[in-house]
């Protein structure tokens, strides 16, 4: 037949044709490597190569991960950990499953993950996956960067993962390819009773019952119909339909299928190396003799073979001539859409049946349908399904794997390229760690698991030197690479034929698809297809869209809610599982698994990225696990991507990971970081037998393709198939913040309910190394190339860890090594008598691929043959597989030899034997002797205890030693010559409770017995063991004996000792450290003789009162009768005492001291015993009344002193009369003093009254003075010259009035000069006023204008312009006159003032301005009009200051008014300066106005003032004040503090050097505050001493706690200056009169007075 060839322009919908090799000449051909195609150059849609984006060069899905960033992923959008949500197991699952335990450890147990694993494997063996939930304070924080965190997917269709359903897909899509190549277009199902007809079951029940003929002859078509769901009463044609449908459809390929099978299986066998099936054996493929058309002899491919009549048959059905023997049909079949999955099969016995169409919407779901796929991930045909024929890489069903699968395994050099070109340069390991997947194959594409891909175009195809060629670039059959015009390509694999070389041959090149036996017969391939790249937050919004709208319309209505039902875990689980089993509908999703952490990052806080987090060294963290030091892991020289270091996971709904067990058969940790439920599947170990039987038995025909398909993760089995054949399948629900740890060999499974984020890794804890050993010979058993060499890792623990816990579980696993290599060495040996043999040295290490068995795949560490011929390494046992030269050539290359090895194994072994050898010692000692030394079992016991490793007897043994030490201790005081403490002092158990005390005392004496010391010796017997201090304690024993002889012959004949003899008997009875009645009395003699003898030498010497009293109670409790000489002194000189401590006390008590008998008291304590703390008091009196005279008279006399520098300061004056309160009756001089101090207060509140505060405590004035020159410093500053008025430059906060020396000081004192204003002569600050007169700036605050009542409009008139405008002022001001004459008073005062100085220098600055302003007050020839702003300046700065120039402020004010009138009157003469400030209101006062009441009786009662009743003071007696009592004194023999609040304060300091007050014990008061003072329990008050003062001859009365109270109902005099400081404070409540005038005094100290406060004081509301 003559090839059609294809033009560009062809229809879509065209018959599609063969094709032949790309380097053919042909129209549809590559010519000189261009092809002349359209269609040759686009992108296979579904390779994997996403389509590039528009407008971006490349694409954004081919730009390499690491350059990408995207949005972050919200946290808050995602299902984290709540600890406050308890959960509970599901009593009811879909399947029935029961469900796996849950553990939650506490925080103490969650420490060592290896230990609480440990814990937990024998339950966890039973399920073989379990859950654990961290304590609720275990909460890692999430590792990633989600903005620069991308990954790709695994597109995964739901329906063929399921195994059933991939087989009956699988045999579908194999028939339609051979109908279709025979020429016949099958368009829709068979149908039966209007149902679609499962022509994969009909195979499957015809084969079950021995076939077509054995079917036909027992009649058992309607058997079959019955199975396939067909009842018995629908149509009485059934049998006649399923079998013209057989026959039709199926009969003609299976019997083909039988002939062509072999022919394939060899022919994959060739490709892998070997037999395919699981042989350990070695099984060589023999060479086939070739026929001359280049077929293997014996083929059945001749014609008359079973598949040329099967072909017959077929064409004769469907009216198509035979001429395979000639060419193939010319004749142009029946258009179709796709292949078999693209139309339909007609009905066998209805003439349409239009809704069983397979390529129909109907029942089809994907993620296409909902918008959700993007358009370059893959391309659909018409009807919404998957186009096999436009993307063959892309088939499921066809045993075609997608292209990165079947591709990238051609050329080793373009896989890096499509790496890179596909954005996967980030996942490409280095050469630092290794992936558990193969060396050379692409990143993992399938989803959710720890296991390689079976990839049989990965395996070489011989063991020989070979070149790589890609597929179709030579002929499959005959080798050659010539003649490509006939060479014809498979449109399933792309592998070429020559035409001439198949059979039968073709001759020429057909115009419909073709595919070879390979495709037709089917390999089983499946895998997964590469998906999009996603960001988090991309992959998140996909996810939940996807799950929204699948659900949307399937949920049914919800009347309560008025909307549809929320969609549960059962809802998803049995959703997922109905599609999963369903033929007919597909549901396409992706999954983000096997994401490498090394190139991604990990979950885990790392110590790379996060090394302060305290989760980056957390034993959980999943990249700390693997590493553990009880992990065998640390052994592997090299990190292993997705066992040592973990792999990420990112889920979506339906995502799943198919059945598998864990590489080597190891632990996995899966830890789920955040997102939606993960449900597991879980399959004991002790079941994985079992499973794999129910895995063949359910799908032979894929095991039988692939016969390690359960290596390829990507193949799932229902858990209720599972059960029927008595698999136990256990299921649990992962959710955020828990892990779920599988056991090995435990096959598990599982799916996602949304999106969820895990990351997982394998560990190895000791336990593992057995199954880790029979993981590696089943990977040999399917000649799977294991993650890393089990040997290495032994012999690497050998070498690194020493420790008999490693020799435990290592000694046999080395032992299983030695056996089975020196076994292969053996037979090596004896097949091959002659061959070479070298030893690796010490430091040469091989690559993996350098001891890797190129047959069976296993890692031959110890044993590798090798050939100086071929490049090829293979194990022992395959060394007849290397190469084809003579074997005795062969090279047995070995790490260690056979000695090395077993020496090896020998000391591991001794490690090992360590704690058996001990204890066959420990067995040897105790049968030796009867009674074994214990000096010997406590070497031994030492010598177990250095054995690192628990040892069963060691426990017995040292609890045998203890009850031995036990007894040795309890008797070495018996034993021992050395007298023990019995005293109290020397028990530290003593310091106990007393119940507790008496228990140990009494313990104590039973153990001091006499026979406590026989049945110690019994119990040595008991015991059975021999020390020296048995024959010791049975020698005292009978050294007791003797004592109590010699003893009781001393008592029996009194006085015929001495007091020495009778001590040495007591030392020698006590020595024993046993209570006898014997030693107790002789002790007791002793004591009595010493007591006497102490007594009689004390006479002489001076003692104490309690010494005296002592002495006499230790004689009475000796028993000393009364009628001794001792005793009866002693009891004298304690009355004489006595009698001195009484009086003394007495004295000390009275009002008044009687100083002259308590000298003489004082003298007579030399001759008594008395209490040295009453002496001590007697002396503190006497000797604190003496130096207060002493002061007292100094003071006076320095007074009297002719000149004032030689005069006391008045605060010490006043320092040493305030001391004098605790004193109850005043030293004399004292009257005389109290005068002088009352002549110079009196001085003081003149000068008070001066300044206008009279009502002032004292220490006011200097406070007040201090103010009046700092202001005058200003007002008077003669530097300060006229000038013309200027504009404030600048605004600063208005001017601190509380501390005004400091107001407008900040610029001078940086150095920069402002002009000042106002009459306060400061800087601008605050809001300023113009007069509108003089135009000069004024404060706001100085004229007590507020800023709200200032309007834009108003003017202002000054008052240095208007006289009429008054001057806010907050005291008066005294004239210099005044004040230079009560300066005049102070030479006569008795003491120098502490204002002196500040008044010298207020009258000397006051002075100098009022003679530098006499030029203009005293001109004869006057003033003039031109001076008018003169005038106005220094009558501003004279107002301004605090003491009144009277004569200059009338001048200036006169002339003012005379060259500038303002008012019409002239203004009047200034004698003195008031305060302008008015007095507050009272509360009561206050409460009259609201009220309207001008009558204070009228008020109601409650707010009436209460009378003060006077109270008398604590501890008064009869109205007079307690009598002086002496310090008590402390632990030292010295007075002890007084720690009553007494306030020592110094008054009338200046403001920087006195102004402190000084408290003692303890010290409340505020540093520079001489007004305030912290009050405990109040905060600042005010000083309560300043109301408390001791004046003239008057006793003070002040409370020493500190807060005194005033009468209210007292009436305030002007003048009574003397009543206001003597008042006697009141005992009841109603401190809040002075505690307000605090709160005043804090906020505003200078704005207010204080003569009003204390106004406000003695007049406030006691209530």
């Amino acid at each position: 037949m003559t090839p059609v060839a294809a033009t560009p322009s062809s229809s879509a919908t065209a018959t599609p044709s063969a094709r032949p090799s790309p380097r053919a000449s042909s129209s549809k051909v590559k010519t000189n490597g261009a092809s002349t195609s359209a269609s040759a150059a686009a992108p296979k849609p579904g390779s994997g190569t996403p389509v590039p984006l528009a407008g971006q060069p490349g694409g954004y899905q081919t730009a390499p991960l690491s350059s990408r960033k995207a949005q972050s992923l919200d946290m808050s959008t995602v299902e984290r950990r709540n600890p406050a949500i308890k959960e509970n197991p599901k009593r009811i699952r879909p399947h029935g499953l029961i469900e796996a335990p849950t553990f939650t450890p506490t925080p103490e147990e969650f420490k060592d993950p290896m230990e609480y694993i440990r814990s937990i494997a024998e339950e966890g063996r039973k399920y073989g996956i379990v859950k654990i939930i961290p304590p609720e304070n275990w909460s890692p924080d999430f590792g990633i960067d989600t903005e620069r965190f991308h990954f790709r997917t695994r597109r995964q269709e739901l329906n063929s993962v399921e195994g059933g359903t991939r087989a009956n897909l699988n045999y579908l899509d194999q028939l339609s390819k051979y109908h279709k190549q025979h020429g016949t277009s099958l368009n829709r199902f068979p149908s039966v009773d209007k149902r679609p007809l499962d022509l994969y079951r009909l195979k499957k029940a015809v084969e079950i019952r021995g076939g077509f003929a054995t079917v036909c002859r027992g009649k058992k078509w309607a058997e079959i119909g019955r199975d396939l769901g067909y009842s018995g009463k629908i149509m009485s044609s059934l049998s006649t339909s399923l079998k013209n449908s057989y026959s039709r459809y199926l009969q003609p390929y299976e019997e083909w299928v039988k002939s062509a099978k072999p022919g394939v299986q060899q022919q994959i066998e060739a490709e892998f190396g070997g037999p395919i099936t699981p042989s350990p054996a070695s099984t060589p493929i023999k060479s086939t003799p070739m026929q001359k058309n280049g077929s293997p002899i014996g083929s059945s491919f001749g014609p008359d073979s079973p598949t040329i009549r099967a072909s017959s048959a077929l064409a004769a059905s469907v009216g198509t001539p035979n001429k395979f023997d000639v060419d193939m049909p010319d004749a142009t079949p029946t258009p179709s859409v796709g292949g078999f999955n693209g139309g339909a099969f007609a009905p066998v016995n209805s003439g349409h049946a239009p809704g069983f169409a397979v390529g129909g919407t109907n029942g089809v779901r994907s993620e296409l349908d909902s918008g959700l796929t993007p358009s370059s991930s893959s391309m659909r045909s018409a009807d919404g399904i998957s186009s096999t024929r436009e993307s063959p890489e892309a088939k499921v069903g066809g045993g075609v794997m997608s292209s990165p699968l079947k591709r990238q395994h051609s050329s080793e050099s373009s896989s890096d390229s499509r790496d890179i070109a596909n954005g996967r340069v980030d996942d490409i390991e280095n050469g630092e760690r290794r992936s558990k997947r193969l060396k050379k194959e692409p990143a993992p594409m399938v989803a959710g698991s720890h296991m390689t891909l079976h990839k049989p175009s990965s395996v070489p195809r011989t063991l020989g030197d070979r070149t790589h060629n890609k597929p179709g670039e030579k002929c499959e059959k005959c080798g050659r690479g010539d003649d490509m015009k006939s060479l014809l390509l498979c449109d399933g694999c792309d592998y070429g034929y020559h035409i001439y070389c198949l059979d039968p041959a073709l001759k020429s090149v057909p115009d419909r698809d073709w595919y070879c036996d390979r495709c037709l017969v089917g390999t089983g391939e499946y895998g997964f297809a590469d998906g999009e790249i996603y960001s988090l937050r991309q992959f998140q919004e996909k996810a939940n869209n996807f799950r929204d709208l699948y659900f949307q319309k399937k949920m049914p209505y919800d009347p309560i809610l008025n909307k549809p039902r929320p969609v549960t875990e059962d809802d998803v689980e049995r959703e997922f599982w109905r599609l999963v089993e369903s033929v007919h509908e597909t549901v396409e999703v992706e999954y983000g698994a096997d994401i490498h952490s090394t190139t991604h990052g990990s979950g885990f806080p790392t110590i790379e990225r996060h090394p302060c987090n305290p989760y980056s060294t957390d034993p959980w963290n999943l990249n700390i696990l693997p590493l553990h030091p009880e992990s065998l892991f640390r052994h592997i020289k090299s990190d292993v991507s997705g066992m040592t270091v973990p792999w990420l996971y990112v889920g979506m709904c339906f995502s799943t990971f198919c059945w598998h067990n864990e590489d080597h058969f190891t632990y996995s940790a899966n830890y789920q970081h955040f997102g939606a439920t993960k449900t597991w599947y879980g399959i004991p170990g002790d079941d994985a037998d079992k499973f794999e039987s129910a895995m063949r038995e359910a799908v032979p025909e894929l095991f039988e393709q692939q016969p390690d398909l359960l290596f390829q993760l990507v193949t799932l089995l229902t858990p209720a198939h599972l059960q029927k054949v008595g698999v136990r399948v256990y299921a649990l629900d992962q959710r955020a913040g828990q892990f779920v740890v599988t056991f090995p060999k435990a096959y598990h499974a599982g799916f996602n309910h949304g999106f969820n984020f895990n990351e997982a890794v394998n560990f190895a804890p000791s336990d593992w190394e057995p199954f880790g050993q029979e993981g590696v010979e089943r990977y040999q058993q399917f000649r799977r190339a294991p993650v890393f060499s089990h040997d290495e890792l032994l012999l690497t623990a050998a070498a690194r860890d020493t420790t008999i816990k490693t020799a435990q579980w290592l000694a046999p696993a080395l032992e299983r090594v030695k056996s089975r290599e020196l076994a292969l060495r053996s037979m090596l040996q004896e097949q091959l008598p002659s061959f070479n043999k070298v030893i690796l040295g010490d430091n040469v290490e091989l690559t993996e691929e350098e001891y890797q068995c190129g047959v069976c795949k296993v890692y031959c560490y110890l044993s590798q043959v090798i050939c100086s011929c071929t490049s090829n390494i293979v194990c022992p046992t395959h060394f007849r597989d290397i190469c084809d030269c003579n074997k005795s050539l062969i090279t047995l290359r070995m790490r260690m030899s056979d000695e090395d090895l077993e020496e090896l194994v020998r000391k591991v072994e001794e490690k090992a034997n360590l704690p058996k050898a001990w204890a066959a010692k420990l067995e040897k000692t105790m049968l030796e002797t009867p009674r074994p030394q214990l000096k010997g079992l406590k070497a031994l016991l030492a010598e177990g205890e250095k054995i690192p490793y628990y040892i069963p007897e060691l426990a017995p043994l040292k609890l045998f030693i203890e009850r031995a030490q036990e007894w040795v201790e309890e008797a070495t005081p018996f034993v021992s010559r050395k007298q023990q403490n019995r005293g109290k002092s020397g028990k530290v158990w003593r310091t106990g409770g007393k119940a507790k005390v008496a228990e140990m005392e009494e313990k104590e004496r039973a153990h001091r017995k006499l026979e406590r010391i026989l049945e110690l010796l019994q119990s040595a017997d008991d015991l059975g063991f021999d020390c020296p201090e048995i024959e010791q304690l049975t020698e005292r024993a009978d050294s007791i004996r003797e004592f109590q002889l010699r003893a009781r012959h001393a008592l029996a004949t009194p006085g015929a000792l001495s007091t020495t003899d009778y001590e040495g008997l007591v030392e020698l009875g006590k020595s024993f450290n046993v209570d006898l009645a014997e030693t107790d009395l002789l002790e007791k003699i002793v004591k009595q003789l010493k007591w006497v003898d102490n007594a009689r030498e004390l006479r002489g010497k001076q003692l104490t009162l309690q010494e005296v009293d002592d002495l006499i109670k230790n004689g009475v409790e000796l028993g000393i009768p009364d009628s001794n000489d001792q005793i009866l002194f002693y009891k004298a000189q304690r009355e004489a005492g006595e009698m001195w401590e009484s009086k003394a006390k007495e004295l000390m008590s009275a009002e008044m001291i009687n100083f002259q008998q308590l000298e003489a008291l004082s003298g007579q304590a030399a001759t008594l015993p008395v209490s040295g703390d009453t002496l001590v008091q007697v002396d503190q009196i006497l000797n604190k009344q003496r130096e207060a005279h002493r002061q007292i008279v100094a003071l006076y006399e320095a007074s009297k002193s002719p000149y004032l520098q030689n005069r006391p300061m008045y605060k010490d004056v006043r320092e040493v009369i305030d001391s004098l309160l605790e004193f109850h009756s005043k030293p004399s001089g004292t009257l005389d003093l109290e005068k002088e101090q009352k002549r110079h207060e009196d001085w003081m509140r003149r000068g008070k009254k001066l300044f206008g505060k009279a009502n002032a405590p004292l220490h006011i004035l200097q406070q007040h003075m201090s103010y009046v020159e700092s202001r005058n410093e200003h007002c008077f500053a003669l530097e300060d010259k006229p000038r013309t008025p200027v504009e404030p430059s600048s605004r600063e906060p208005s001017p601190d009035t509380k501390n005004d020396s400091s107001f407008g000081e900040g610029e001078s004192s940086r150095g920069r000069s402002r002009e000042v204003f106002c009459i306060c002569r400061q800087p601008e600050a605050g809001m300023m006023i113009e007069c509108e007169v003089c135009h000069e700036w004024y404060h706001g605050k100085c004229l007590k204008i507020a800023r709200g009542k200032v309007k834009e409009d108003d003017k202002y008139t000054c008052p240095i312009c208007d006289y009429r405008v008054k001057i806010p002022r907050d005291a008066a001001r005294p004239k210099l006159e005044d004040l230079i004459e009560w300066e005049s008073e102070i030479p006569s005062l008795p003491f120098i003032p502490d204002e002196m100085d500040c008044l010298h220098r207020i009258i000397e600055g006051a002075s100098k301005f009022r003679q530098f302003v006499s030029s203009y007050t005293n001109s004869p020839l006057g003033l003039t009009s031109a001076e008018v702003p003169t005038m106005r300046f220094y009558l501003r700065k004279i107002e301004g200051a605090e003491i009144l120039l009277s004569h200059e402020t009338n001048f200036f004010r006169q002339e003012l008014h005379k060259w500038m009138p303002i008012a019409p009157e002239p203004p009047p003469t200034v004698e003195n300066s008031q305060s302008t400030r008015k007095p507050r209101p009272t509360k009561q006062q206050k409460l009259m106005a609201q009220m309207g009441i001008q009558n204070p009786d009228d008020l109601p009662p409650q707010y009436r003032t209460k009378a003060h009743i006077f109270k008398k003071k604590v501890g008064e007696v009869n109205g007079k004040p307690p009598p002086i009592r002496p310090a008590p004194l402390g632990n030292n023999g010295s007075p002890e503090p007084d720690h009553t609040q007494s306030y020592d304060y110094q008054r009338y300091g200046s403001a920087t050097t006195h102004g402190s007050p000084t408290l003692s014990q303890p010290s409340y008061g505020t540093p520079g505050s001489p007004v305030l003072v912290n009050n405990p329990g109040r905060g600042q008050t005010l000083d309560p001493a300043l109301f408390g003062g001791y004046h003239g001859h008057r006793t003070a009365t002040s409370s020493c706690s500190g807060s005194p109270q005033y009468n209210s109902a007292n009436s305030r005099e002007e003048n009574s200056m003397f009543d206001l400081y003597t008042k006697e404070p009141s005992s009841g409540p109603g401190t809040s009169g002075y505690e307000s005038i605090a709160a005043q005094a804090l906020e505003n100290t200078t704005a207010e007075t204080l003569d009003s406060m204390a106004d406000q004081f003695l007049h406030r509301d006691p209530s």
